[in-house]
C-alpha cells in the first residue's frame, strides 16, 4: 500500500496532513511543500523479531581519551569553538546573507591548512574561479587550501573519504542533494538527510565538517531544528549592515561555552580580529552626555563594556513609540513600567528611543539597570556621573538583584580607566582595583539620591 504523502513546512519543519497556504505552526504563507518520505520501503509498525549484532559498551574510566584540539591561530574564531578545532565535530554557521559567513570560513580555513592541516573547501554557490578570487583580495592566494564546485552529496562524500582531510567546509547545506531523496535541493528533507550523512561521515571518519546554514528573515537558521540537534556546534555570524563589526556567537557548543562571543572587524582585506572589542563598543567619552550610560557586561566568558544611548521626547501623538535597537522591546517596556509604577516616574506623552552603541546586541538582564538610568538621564536631561559603569537586574518589586562575575565586570572597567560603579546591594566588590562601588537596594531609592525624585 502506497505511503499518505506527508507536507512539511520549509520555515519551521511543522509536519502537515495536507496542503494549505498558510502554516497554522509559524504563520508563514505559501511554505507548505510535499515530501516524499526518507525511506521508501514499507512501513513496518516493529523492529520485528530479528536481533541486532549488539553495542560494545566500556565504563566512563576506560573511555577513550578526548582528541587534541587544532588551534587556527585566528584568537576570536578558537575562542568560540572553546579553545580550538575539534577532531570528529560537526559545526552549523548560520548568518544573513552577506554578513561574511564565507569571508569567515574561507580565512579560517587558510589558517587551519598553513597549520598543517588538510583542509578542503566545498562551495555549492561559487564557482572556484570566484572563491579564489576573493582568497587572492585577502591576500590568501598562497594558501594551501583545496577547492570543489560541487552540490551531489554522494560526490562530496566519496571524495572526502578518498582525500582523508582534517577539515572540511560545505558552503552551503541548502545547495546540496541527496540523489535517494525525492526532493528539490534546500527542502527540508534534503536538508536533514544532507546534514545526517555529513555528521554521520564526520564522527565515522574523524573529519571536522563546517556547515553553512541560510537564516530566515527572523534571523533563525532555515530548515528543520533538528539540524541544530545533530551538530555539535551552532554559531551565529551576526552584525549591522550599518557597522562593521561582526560578532560570532557560540549558541550551542559541547566542547566548550554557550554563548561566547568573537569580534571582527570587516576590512578591504577580509574580516580583522578586535583585541579589546569594548573600546569599540564605548562612545566618546571626554565630554558626559545626558542619556548615556556604560553597562559593564558579560558575553559567554568575556567581560565586554557598552553604551546605552536614551533619548527622551515629547510627542504630539497619542500613542507614544517606544523604539529599541539592540535590546529586546518587551524589557524595554517592562522598564519603563517599574519606573512609573515603583518609582512615580511618568513617561506619558513622551517618545522613548533605546540604542546600543556599535550595533551590538544585548542580551542579559543585567543591563536592566543600565537601561533604566539611561532613560532616566535622558528625561530628566542630565548626564551621569563620568567614568563610572553600571549593572544590575530590575525585579517587578523595583528591587535591584546583583549579577554574576560581578568581580570581572569591575576588573574590565577599571582596566578600560572607568574609576566608579553603580550597582545593586550586596555585589562583590574587587579589593585593590580603586573602583569606588555605590551600591543601591532598590531602584526608588537610586532615582530618589540621584535625580531627587521617588
Amino acid at each position: 500500500m502506497a505511503k499518505t504523502p506527508g507536507f512539511t513546512c520549509t520555515a519551521c519543519g511543522a509536519a502537515h496532513t495536507k496542503w494549505s497556504g498558510r502554516c497554522d505552526v509559524c504563520g508563514a504563507w505559501n511554505t507548505i511543500v510535499e515530501e516524499a518520505p526518507l525511506t521508501a520501503g514499507p512501513a513496518a509498525k516493529s523492529l520485528g523479531t530479528k536481533r541486532g549484532r549488539g553495542m560494545v559498551l566500556t565504563d566512563l574510566a576506560s573511555a577513550e581519551a578526548p582528541p587534541p584540539r587544532t588551534r587556527s591561530g585566528l584568537a576570536e574564531f578558537d575562542r568560540v569553538l572553546g579553545g580550538g578545532l575539534v577532531p570528529a565535530s560537526a559545526i552549523l554557521v548560520g548568518g544573513d546573507p552577506g554578513i561574511g559567513k564565507s569571508t569567515l570560513l574561507l580565512q579560517a580555513a587558510a589558517s587551519f591548512a598553513n597549520a598543517g592541516l588538510k583542509a578542503i573547501y566545498v562551495s555549492g554557490e561559487e564557482a572556484g574561479a570566484q572563491v579564489r578570487m576573493r582568497a587572492q583580495r585577502m591576500g590568501l592566494g598562497d594558501a594551501p587550501v583545496l577547492l570543489a564546485n560541487e552540490t551531489n552529496l554522494r560526490e562530496i562524500l566519496t571524495t572526502l573519504e578518498a582525500e582523508k582531510p582534517a577539515l572540511a567546509i560545505i558552503d552551503s547545506i541548502q545547495t546540496m542533494w541527496a540523489d535517494n531523496v525525492d526532493s528539490a535541493p534546500g527542502s527540508v528533507s534534503q536538508v536533514r538527510a544532507a546534514a545526517h550523512e555529513l555528521t554521520t561521515f564526520a564522527k565515522r571518519h574523524g573529519i571536522a565538517v563546517v556547515l553553512v546554514g541560510h537564516v530566515t528573515k527572523e534571523g533563525q537558521i532555515a530548515g528543520p531544528r533538528v539540524v541544530e540537534h545533530m551538530v555539535d556546534t551552532v554559531l551565529y555570524f551576526e552584525g549591522e549592515r550599518g557597522h562593521q563589526f561582526r560578532i560570532l556567537r557560540a549558541v550551542k557548543n559541547r566542547f566548550g561555552p554557550a554563548d561566547e562571543i568573537g569580534v571582527f572587524e570587516m576590512t578591504g582585506a577580509g574580516l580583522a580580529e578586535v583585541a579589546n572589542p569594548s573600546a569599540l563598543f564605548l562612545g566618546e567619552r571626554e565630554v558626559p552626555q545626558p542619556g548615556a550610560a556604560v553597562f559593564a557586561g558579560i558575553e559567554g566568558s568575556r567581560p565586554l563594556l557598552c553604551e546605552f544611548q536614551a533619548l527622551v521626547a515629547p510627542t504630539p501623538h497619542a500613542q507614544p513609540r517606544r523604539s529599541t535597537v539592540g535590546w529586546d522591546a518587551g524589557r524595554l517596556a517592562m522598564i519603563l513600567a517599574v519606573l512609573e509604577a515603583r518609582c512615580a516616574v511618568p513617561f506619558a506623552g513622551l517618545d522613548v528611543y533605546l540604542n546600543v552603541a556599535g550595533g551590538l546586541r544585548v542580551r542579559e538582564p543585567a543591563a536592566d539597570l543600565a537601561v533604566a538610568l539611561a532613560l532616566l538621564s535622558a528625561r530628566e536631561d542630565t548626564a551621569l556621573p563620568p567614568e563610572t559603569v553600571v549593572f544590575g537586574e530590575i525585579s517587578l518589586s523595583g528591587a535591584l538583584r546583583p549579577a554574576g562575575q560581578s568581580e570581572n565586570r569591575l576588573k574590565e572597567a577599571a582596566k578600560l580607566g572607568f574609576s566608579a560603579a553603580i550597582a545593586p546591594a550586596r555585589t562583590k566588590a574587587l579589593a585593590g582595583d580603586g573602583m569606588a562601588l555605590r551600591q543601591f537596594p532598590d531602584l526608588a531609592t537610586l532615582v530618589g539620591e540621584m535625580f531627587g525624585a521617588g
